[in-house]
């Protein structure tokens, strides 16, 4: 954990001021660059000292076998990890004939930005070696946002006080080791020496490594050229072998020269393509990037930022460090999902091997939401990933004696990935997840064009997983039994209500879907009968109940359950599962992460405030956030319930994830959805946002904290500026035709000839639940002064 978080707080910036190699591994995820195709981890540019090394291509991915102490029928056979693809950021430095080595001789300063405006992560350190040459060390990096295949570092070396021979080596590394597994569940598998090499060539300033994985037969390949800038006594060789392809060069620099190495690497990979292919395809993809070169690169990256800040860009007043956390958390989701295109977005994107690189339901349902109202683009392109997954999902489904598809609860290429069968067998919301996300998309985008060729398509094989999975009992009721909802504490239950909701929802839209697209039904076999049977489900799914409490079950017989043991359970015994057994969690009213909670957000018409209040109420005890899903959801709720202040702490708690490391695993890449959960915080929460297919919803509200919140949304072609205040709440179209909206309730019609103003009601006084102190501590433990003062 960070305890003593050396990042300043400024609004556009994340500005390490000292080099703390405890926290090393956590650094390298929080600076670390991608665009959702090429992931290059924060680490030093010299490649040692690190924490966990890091260069990963979206999708590249080896095969392990998974362990079973039984197996049994429709266990999945073999697992996916992501592994750590040829490394083109290394570019190490000797002075003096001594490597420039941060753990020897003495570090004067050190400095490195991520610039969130600009896309760059910039390093600024001066050192001086164990014999007394010092020098003056300059590098920014950065990985392109509009050439996918291009990473790109600029790397400078300046003498300073006295004469000093200076050596860099720009290397390709593949196959470097990595650390051992540390025996958290979530932290990636260690693969030895995934890549078999195929060629590698050094051709003057040019690099090329050609490998292929062991088991995926994946080809990898990655090259680099380069331009120097030094004294005229600069010299340049290069050489390769099977793993290693360098560059060095050589000068001597007088006291303020310079030697500066310009280095474009480009990326690809492929399980069909030749090797000769893959090798034109690199080159190409350099030939592009030496193009536009080094100021070109930086550039057309600031455009691209500059265009996304104007739809995304959230400004919160009278809180910096939400301010700063909210854009580290749009920067990021954005390089997760930015050029993915038609592949996955893991729970850690491209910043670590965490989870070993899987995606779940986290990017439909916490990071879909986010895109689909500032980077609809890329919404589209992960929900054809998964259209492209379909004949796994289909092949799962069947082998589980289903119809439609059964979608991975864990996956990277699209069969499950999970060994863990109450999800990967059980956990069938992911079916309404990615449903959901459909509707979402074609709802704000219109995009029928989409709904046709890829929409129809999911909505009917995930509509006909719950109509083979559910059943109406005597009274018609339609029962979904024996499912993992999201609350990994309860596995394997009856009706759980979000998922039965969720279903439902899935289930009507896959009806009216088909009933849009007659040709596309029909070329899916689905007929009158098919589409009236989703109908009649989705009609009569069953929503527990308990109404001697008043409250809404998480799971059918859920409140019936004994109490987990809170009292008696220690701070350092968090999260549960690392501490107790499933089996004693699947039994107990205890919460890993909101369900029922998350069900009030995700279905809100089907719940009445008074409902949502006694609901949250009830819940907010039981849950512990063992997951970085949590305080998200609850921040939404908790706000629209009118507990602002503990809606400003959860909102808190999702936006520092990282920045302090709260989980603890920050070292395995930072938490994507929990992320994007300072977005729906903020702008579903505080904001007040829903959507569906009337239009858009707002009911904002801010904390004492806050004095104004501003943000923006697309839908139908259209850019609606919200800015919210103490006391009232301006809508302004700044683009499209005149958009109908609802204001707590109220309709309201905006244009493009000013802003709307409107009055923000207070917030309906209930007594605030609290979670028996739990928050409080895993707040509070060992936890940075910035955390602490966030505490009532």
């Amino acid at each position: 954990m960070i305890t003593n978080r050396s990042y300043t707080v400024e609004p556009w910036h994340v500005r390490e001021t000292e080099l703390d190699l405890d926290v090393l591994a956590q650094s390298e995820s929080v600076f670390a660059l991608s665009n959702g195709h090429v992931g290059w981890r924060g680490n030093l540019d010299e490649g040692e000292p690190h924490g966990l090394p890091g260069a990963y291509l979206n999708g590249v991915h080896e095969l392990h076998p998974l362990p079973y102490a039984e197996a049994g029928y429709g266990y999945p056979e073999s697992g996916q990890t992501v592994i750590n693809v040829t490394n083109g950021k290394i570019l190490r430095l000797l002075v003096d004939d001594e490597p420039f080595d941060l753990r020897y001789g003495r570090l004067v300063r050190h400095e490195r930005v991520l610039d969130l405006r600009r896309g760059v992560l910039e390093r600024t350190c001066e050192w001086t070696s164990p014999a007394g040459s010092t020098v003056r060390v300059r590098s920014t990096r950065l990985v392109s946002l509009t050439q996918r295949a291009v990473a790109a570092v600029a790397y400078e070396v300046e003498a300073v006080g006295s004469r000093s021979r200076v050596v860099i080596q720009s290397e390709l590394v593949t196959n470097e080791s990595l650390p051992d597994p540390n025996g958290d569940p979530r932290a990636a598998r260690a693969l030895k020496s995934p890549l078999e090499p195929e060629e590698d060539v050094a051709v003057g300033r040019r690099l090329r490594l050609v490998h292929r994985t062991k088991r995926s037969g994946l080809r990898v390949a990655v090259a680099a050229d380069h331009e120097v800038t030094g004294p005229e006594r600069t010299t340049v060789s290069s050489e390769s072998n099977v793993d290693v392809a360098r560059l060095t060069v050589t000068s001597v620099l007088e006291p303020g020269e310079r030697l500066r190495v310009e280095k474009l690497v480009a990326h690809g990979w492929s399980g069909a393509r030749s090797r000769p292919a893959m090798s034109d395809q690199v080159e190409a993809a350099l030939a592009a990037a030496g193009h536009s070169g080094w100021t070109g690169l930086l550039e057309d990256q600031r455009a691209y930022l500059d265009d996304f800040w104007s739809r995304a860009d959230v400004e919160v007043d009278g809180d910096e460090e939400i301010q700063q956390a909210v854009r580290f958390a749009l920067f990021h989701v954005l390089q997760a999902g930015a050029r993915a295109e038609q592949r996955a977005i893991p729970a850690k994107g491209l910043t670590g091997s965490g989870y070993d690189g899987h995606a779940f339901w986290d990017t439909e349902t916490f990071v879909l939401p986010l895109l689909t109202y500032t980077a609809p683009e890329a919404v589209s392109e992960a929900l054809r990933w998964r259209q492209n997954t379909l004949p796994a999902a289909r092949e799962r489904a069947a082998q589980l004696g289903l119809g439609g598809a059964a979608f991975p609860w864990r996956t990277i290429e699209g069969s499950e990935g999970s060994a863990y069968w109450p999800a990967g067998t059980a956990a069938f919301h992911v079916n309404a997840d990615i449903a959901d996300a459909v509707v979402r998309y074609v709802t704000a985008t219109g995009d029928t064009e989409f709904e046709r060729s890829t929409g129809v398509e999911l909505l009917v094989e995930t509509a006909r997983l719950w109509r083979s999975l559910g059943h109406h009992d005597a009274r018609g009721a339609f029962h979904i039994d024996g499912v993992t909802g999201p609350d990994e504490y309860s596995a394997v239950a009856d009706d759980n209500t979000y998922t039965n909701l969720m279903a439902r929802a899935n289930l009507l839209a896959a009806a009216e879907a088909v009933g849009r697209h007659p040709d596309e039904a029909a070329r899916l076999g689905v007929d009158a009968e098919e589409s009236a049977a989703w109908r009649d489900a989705a009609q009569a799914v069953y929503v527990p109940y308990n109404h001697d409490l008043g409250v809404h079950e998480q799971h059918a017989g859920f409140t019936r359950y004994q109490q987990w043991d809170f009292a008696g359970t220690r701070p350092d015994q968090y999260p549960l599962l690392l501490n107790f057994p499933y089996f004693d969690l699947y039994r107990k009213q205890v919460v890993k992460q909101a369900d029922l909670v998350l069900a009030m957000y995700t279905c809100a018409d089907h719940f009445d405030e008074e409902q949502i209040a006694r609901n949250f109420a009830y819940y907010e005890p039981l849950t512990v956030r063992d997951s970085s899903l949590s305080a998200c959801c609850q921040a939404v709720i908790a706000a629209q319930a009118g507990h602002l202040a503990l809606a400003y702490d959860y909102t808190a708690e999702a936006a520092l994830m990282d920045l302090a490391d709260l989980e603890h695993n920050t070292r395995d890449g930072l938490h994507i959805a929990s992320l994007a959960g300072t977005w729906m915080a903020l702008v579903a929460g505080f904001g007040g946002l829903r959507g569906d297919r009337e239009g858009l919803r707002f009911a904002p509200r801010l904390p004492d904290r806050f004095s104004r919140l501003a943000f923006s949304v697309q839908l139908l072609g259209r850019r609606l500026r919200v800015e919210i205040g103490p006391d009232k709440a301006t809508y302004t179209l700044l683009s499209g035709a005149p958009l109908m909206i609802r204001h707590h309730g109220d309709p309201v019609r905006v244009n493009g000839d000013g802003p709307v103003v409107r009055t923000v009601p207070p917030a309906p006084d209930r007594p605030t639940p609290r979670n028996l102190e739990w928050a409080r501590r895993k707040l509070a433990e060992e936890g940075p002064s910035a955390i602490e003062k966030l505490l009532p």
